[in-house]
């Protein structure tokens, strides 16, 4: 851990070299998540409730997504930039390391930026919990605690498949894409509003529902208590995503340069 964190720093004080860069790269991703959810206040300035939802409950489902997602983007943008890796033969080099790869690969690149998006999370869920969207209690409250911190473990996972595909096409899939960067878009909403063939996929194929559509059901009284222990499951994700990973490895072959 410590080696971690002295990447951590290193690459936190390279983001800050130029610090109008950082900022307004800070402004820009903040202005595009804004505008998402602008949408939303617009929809509900015209409407009471979209799909029995109030703004403060989708507030709440959008956050808890958006700080997930920017979590998993700023720790772990070195899987999602795996292709770059690749074709620059930087794997080559990794590889007589006497480290782990996946720690390397995870080392080798972070975007400081997204925590200005976990800032403007961490507010919305301020602004949320303060408004009367949920009826709190301390189980409430570490099952949000656990959409956060499981949804992150799941974007990771899938940052780790779309890494792991490199392996067998060289670049990276579009098609994971929709999965990652996607949930800040359709995110705003929970996924059952989307019809049961996408909950499906969302609950048993990629878990996101588990992190977010299916515990938001519990937070607002609408499900019962045990959908609030669905995050802690859509850990297993993990597992086919690490075994995915090691078969890429295993199939590497060197581009001898």
């Amino acid at each position: 851990m410590k080696l971690y964190f002295k990447f951590l720093s290193i690459h936190f004080r390279s983001a800050m070299t130029y610090r109008a860069s950082f900022l307004l790269s800070c402004l820009g991703h903040l202005l595009i998540t804004t505008n998402v959810f602008l949408s939303v206040v617009f929809l509900l300035d015209r409407f009471d409730c979209v799909g029995g939802y109030t703004l403060a409950q989708l507030a709440l489902c959008f956050a808890s997504i958006l700080a997930a997602t920017s979590l998993a983007e700023c720790f772990g943008r070195g899987f999602d930039a795996f292709s770059r890796i690749l074709s620059q033969a930087q794997f080559d080099r990794m590889m007589v390391r006497p480290r782990a790869l996946a720690f390397q690969v995870l080392c080798q690149d972070m975007k400081p930026t997204m925590l200005a998006r976990l800032l403007q999370a961490v507010m919305m869920l301020a602004w949320a919990v303060n408004s009367g969207a949920v009826a709190w209690t301390p189980a409430k409250a570490l099952v949000l605690a656990l959409m956060i911190l499981c949804g992150a473990a799941v974007f990771f996972g899938m940052f780790l498949i779309g890494a792991a595909m490199c392996f067998f096409t060289m670049e990276s899939l579009e098609i994971i894409n929709i999965f990652t960067d996607g949930p800040r878009e359709y995110g705003k909403y929970p996924f059952g509003i989307y019809g049961k063939p996408v909950l499906l996929v969302l609950t048993f194929l990629v878990p996101l529902a588990l992190v977010q559509h299916w515990p938001l059901q519990y937070l607002f009284d609408r499900g019962p208590a045990w959908y609030g222990l669905l995050p802690v499951v859509s850990l297993l994700f993990l597992l086919p995503c690490a075994l995915l990973w090691r078969l890429g490895v295993r199939r590497y072959r060197s581009t001898g340069s």
